[in-house]
């Protein structure tokens, strides 16, 4: 071999290209949700520009729209101005941690996780931790919401999934994330409040390629069956069965099994009874339990 050797870690901007390659990989669908995506993304950064200022008192500074997502995570450190430099600044910490899915990073740079918070914590939205929304449940630590949707991305490159389900939509940021690396997304919460909540929080973002259900997630949703991939954000002795069967061959659910020790565990459909499961990692979630409330 010839050429200069790579150096590592290679920098966060040799993993995020300045630019997405439309329509490499990605059926007709896909790309029609990729203009989606664009104005979606646009409205989160301006909406977020705006609540972020109302939350601090400050004076309204010049907004610059953006037609894409950031293009160079690398130069974000110097320039700490915009409102959204903590979602930024949130994707370095992560692509440091070991996160390098580019649409993962890209997902996390864009989505406004203060507006998912209550407004006496919005001070702690970017950092790395979980935070209570509620009920007894709480906005996932950003890493791990990282961690799952990369997880269920595996070989997906620049391609975007097709048809996920979410089984636990909480305050609704990880449904948020993931609407921005698929082309449809549902997402299921049991709690009504919550379920409410999300609904409020995310109605504002005007995301198109996601919908929200109140129900009991350890049915599913067989309605909307099969789905690409299933991202189960509680955690349970097992995968209910009744999913696995909802996912195409090919796809793969992330789920925390477990109760006082709990694991990742990345389960993919091989074949119409064939199934490969790994143990990712250790981590900490709410029970899942069945029923409506």
């Amino acid at each position: 071999m010839s050429g200069k050797p790579k150096h590592f870690p290679l920098p966060l901007s040799s993993v995020i290209g300045a630019k997405r390659h439309k329509g490499v990989g990605v059926d007709a669908a896909r790309a029609r949700h990729s203009q989606k995506e664009i104005s979606s993304q646009t409205a989160i950064q301006n909406l977020a520009q705006r609540r972020l200022y109302e939350k601090t008192g400050h004076e309204k500074q010049e907004q610059k729209s953006t037609s894409h997502v950031v293009s160079s995570f690398g130069s974000g450190a110097k320039n700490r101005s915009s409102p959204l430099s903590g979602a930024v600044a949130l994707a370095e910490k992560l692509f440091a941690q070991g996160i390098r899915d580019p649409l993962v990073l890209r997902a996390i740079s864009v989505v406004p996780r203060h507006l998912f918070v209550a407004s006496g914590l919005y001070r702690q939205a970017y950092a790395d931790t979980s935070l209570p929304i509620g009920h007894h449940q709480t906005i996932s630590r950003p890493y791990t919401v990282a961690r799952m949707i990369e997880a269920v991305r595996v070989d997906q490159g620049e391609n975007l999934l097709g048809r996920v389900l979410e089984i636990g939509t909480g305050c609704g940021y990880q449904a948020a994330v993931l609407a921005q690396v698929a082309g449809e997304v549902y997402s299921i919460e049991r709690i009504k409040a919550l379920h409410e909540l999300a609904r409020q929080n995310l109605r504002q973002l005007r995301i198109p390629n996601l919908r929200l259900h109140y129900g009991d997630g350890m049915l599913g949703l067989p309605e909307a069956a099969p789905f690409d991939a299933i991202v189960i954000a509680a955690a349970g002795l097992e995968v209910p069965q009744v999913l696995f069967g909802q996912l195409q061959v090919g796809g793969s659910v992330i789920a925390p099994v477990g109760t006082n020790r709990q694991e990742l565990q990345l389960t993919k459909r091989t074949g119409r009874n064939e199934w490969q499961s790994v143990i990712l990692e250790e981590c900490h979630f709410v029970p899942l339990l069945e029923g409506i409330i």
